[in-house]
């Protein structure tokens, strides 16, 4: 199976080679140039299957090519030892808490999976990697922990200074080791164009760069697993349609979904659910793309991204061709992108007028990226009576106890620590602060990271 660039100038190349790359040499973004499809009755098998069970079916679609069964099995099954909950709320109405992983974030689903993937391939080669990667947020500590204490890969991890909870901070600054973090003076898109400039710089070619973050394939095929899981766990009839409402700021766990709907699971509609940073809603309603620049800081913070770099793959898988600037080359096809996704705009006021009333109404407890996703479901449904009874399933992005202390302004209460966060606050941080600024965190590059 081979992957073509987004910019559609470079040659294309394995899953493997993506994977190691993470950025294509055009500045584009990988994505299969055949999406593997399922039949309706792989579909249905999978409700009799454990998520690592799923998560192998859909990996091996494809990997099987490049990963021996035997050895994939493996690394999914180390990848997926934690639980899915499906959450009923009301009605044919559920949350999808993918919050159970050791960063209690459902980056850990895409990081730890891509980070077997990718020591699996080094280790044939015998190979190093240096990852960079910019966070809003949960990224940075999945990413840290997934490749935590490995030889042959090192990770730097940037996020803006201002814009992280202490708790998403001291995941990623409370590590060490083979992990460095540094925080900028400035937005998520400032961070995240200072590595997109680092891979295309041929300068730092010797240091044997890769991404981690959503740019990188290896992040989106994971991605999908969770939706055909939901999907098996919450429908009853073959071919029958179901809703996802997914709150997007990089808009790779979108992708992931979309992907899913191209392999042939029966997704109705998805609900594109941003904050107040709009460009994706905006677009959809004027069909004119305008960067927000600066972004846009609100309480969901790690969705506070201006220029989502997955907009370019949704751009192609829709016909089109977005270049890494944000501008539009060829334009998509307008009716089937309405037809797959419903596109709103949330802001701080609806996000916490969610939490709270969700928690009196059904105590369901929400963090401010899930009350997005939720906020969006409900606008939808407002909009869409016909679909009220179709299965409708929202994504809760990260367990609520990350941001205590919006939830003890709302509700008056603490959430309970899950295992993964226990004691984080006692631990001593480490982090490196630089100003927003290419040359020098080039030459933080150069003079601290080097191959044997």
């Amino acid at each position: 199976m081979q992957y073509y660039s987004t910019n559609l100038k470079a040659k294309q190349v394995s899953f493997k080679q993506a994977l190691l790359k993470g950025l294509a040499d055009d500045g584009g973004l990988y994505l299969p140039v055949e999406i593997p499809a399922l039949t309706v009755d792989e579909i249905e098998a999978m409700r009799e299957m454990t998520y690592p069970q799923i998560a192998f079916a859909i990996a091996r679609k494809y990997l099987h090519e490049e990963v021996p069964d035997a050895d994939l099995r493996r690394l999914v099954d180390s990848a997926y030892d934690y639980a899915v909950p499906l959450e009923h709320v009301h009605g044919s109405r559920y949350l999808m808490r993918l919050d159970q992983g050791p960063t209690a974030s459902f980056k850990d689903f895409a990081a730890r999976l891509m980070g077997r993937l990718m020591q699996y391939f080094l280790a044939q080669d015998k190979e190093n990697l240096l990852i960079l990667t910019a966070t809003s947020g949960d990224t940075g500590s999945a990413i840290a922990n997934a490749f935590y204490g490995l030889d042959n890969i090192k990770v730097v991890v940037l996020y803006p200074e201002r814009e992280v909870t202490p708790r998403q901070r001291k995941q990623m600054t409370t590590l060490g080791k083979n992990v460095q973090i540094v925080s900028i003076e400035g937005k998520f898109d400032d961070c995240q164009a200072m590595v997109k400039r680092a891979f295309s710089d041929p300068e730092l070619e010797y240091l044997k760069l890769s991404s981690a973050n959503s740019i990188n394939i290896g992040r989106l095929l994971p991605q999908t697993m969770y939706y055909f899981y939901s999907y098996a766990r919450l429908t009853k009839a073959p071919g029958e349609e179901i809703v996802f409402s997914v709150p997007s700021g990089n808009f790779g766990d979108l992708m992931g979904g979309l992907l899913a709907r191209r392999m042939g699971l029966p997704v109705r509609r998805f609900v594109v659910a941003t904050n107040s940073n709009d460009e994706f809603p905006v677009y959809m309603d004027t069909g004119v793309y305008r960067i927000i620049s600066p972004s846009r800081n609100c309480i969901s913070s790690a969705m506070n991204v201006g220029h989502p770099s997955n907009v370019a793959r949704l751009i192609a898988l829709y016909g089109g061709q977005m270049d890494e600037k944000g501008n539009i080359l060829i334009q998509p096809e307008p009716e089937k992108l309405h037809r797959d996704m419903y596109a709103v705009s949330i802001d701080d006021a609806e996000t916490e007028k969610t939490i709270v009333s969700t928690y009196q109404d059904y105590k369901a407890l929400l963090e401010p990226h899930g009350a997005v996703g939720w906020a969006g479901l409900n606008r939808y449904l407002e909009t869409h009576p016909e679909d009220a009874e179709c299965v409708c399933v929202s994504l809760e992005t990260a367990h609520p106890a990350k941001f205590p202390e919006k939830i003890r302004e709302l509700l008056s209460l603490d959430p309970a620590l899950p295992p993964s966060l226990q004691g984080l606050d006692d631990k001593a941080e480490s982090v490196l602060p630089l100003r927003h600024d290419y040359g020098v965190f080039k030459k933080f590059l150069i003079d601290n990271y080097h191959w044997a």
